[in-house]
């Protein structure tokens, strides 16, 4: 399978949920996925009838009371993790959110940084970034900027950000070590990386990683987990912890127990 195949169907999936519609879900009855990385490939629509965005952010950890201070069309229940709950982000923190998206942690994050602080969306999908500059300029958003860009040629100045955050992004990259060193070249000098992200523990099989429908799912792409630590100590981090790690359900069942979320900080 070749990278051009993996990134249009990446592309694809994610501009479809960039422009649905804002959804009302009241009744959780018939709820059968909990994120978009679960239901894209599967049957699970993204935005459809039985996907409820802001419970798929309730159950990878995200407060009711921090969710309902946002705009509501940031929250489309893609993460895997709420790292910004665990970046103890201070006011006049510049932080950097490495797939964006529809700018849900963008949003949180400014209210933490304040009106000294800045933070940058970044995600490579134009609809996304439409979708959060539009949120932005409603609701009058003042210390946020979006910008369109890849992570691994991130359009960000040497040693600029205080924090790095990203939410099941990092997986879709088809070079995570350039990711990663990308990251350590634009943190300052004791700066922070907060990323939370799919890993696996042992070898996903050659069909799963050769299909692009499951790479769009934030499984085929996931990094084993002890060699995507090691990539983080390769760039010169230190303080690597894993902060959380737990199993995460699929829609391919064979891979339960070996898909795991986990929410890992370091230090530059």
């Amino acid at each position: 399978m070749k990278a051009k195949e993996i990134k249009e169907t990446i592309k694809q999936v994610y501009t479809v949920i960039a422009e649905s519609p804002v959804q009302d879900v009241d009744s959780k009855d018939e709820q059968e996925c909990s994120s978009c990385a679960d239901g894209c490939v599967e049957g699970c629509s993204c935005g459809g009838d039985n996907f409820d965005p802001m419970q798929a952010a309730l159950d990878v950890g995200y407060a009711a009371e921090d969710l309902e201070n946002i705009p509501k069309e940031s929250i489309l229940g893609l993460g895997c993790g709420n790292p910004i709950g665990l970046a103890s982000l201070q006011p006049g923190d510049i932080v950097l959110d490495i797939g964006s998206g529809a700018g849900v942690d963008v949003f949180l994050a400014s209210k933490k940084v304040g009106a000294k602080g800045k933070v940058i969306g970044l995600d490579c999908n134009e609809s996304m970034i439409s979708r959060s500059q539009e949120s932005a300029k409603k609701y009058k958003y003042k210390n946020v900027e979006f910008k369109l860009g890849e992570m691994e040629n991130i359009p960000q100045e040497d040693s600029s950000i205080d924090a790095v955050i990203s939410n099941c992004v990092i997986n879709l990259s088809l070079d995570k070590p350039q990711v990663i060193k990308e990251i350590y070249r634009i943190l300052k000098p004791n700066g922070r990386m907060i990323i939370s992200d799919m890993v696996t523990v042992g070898k996903l099989p050659d069909e799963v990683k050769e299909n692009a429908e499951a790479w769009a799912s934030c499984i085929a792409g996931a990094e084993e987990k002890d060699v995507f630590l090691n990539l983080i100590n390769e760039a010169g981090f230190k303080q690597v912890k894993v902060l959380n790690d737990y199993a995460y359900a699929s829609d391919y069942e064979e891979m339960n127990e070996k898909i795991h979320s986990v929410t890992i900080s370091a230090s530059k």
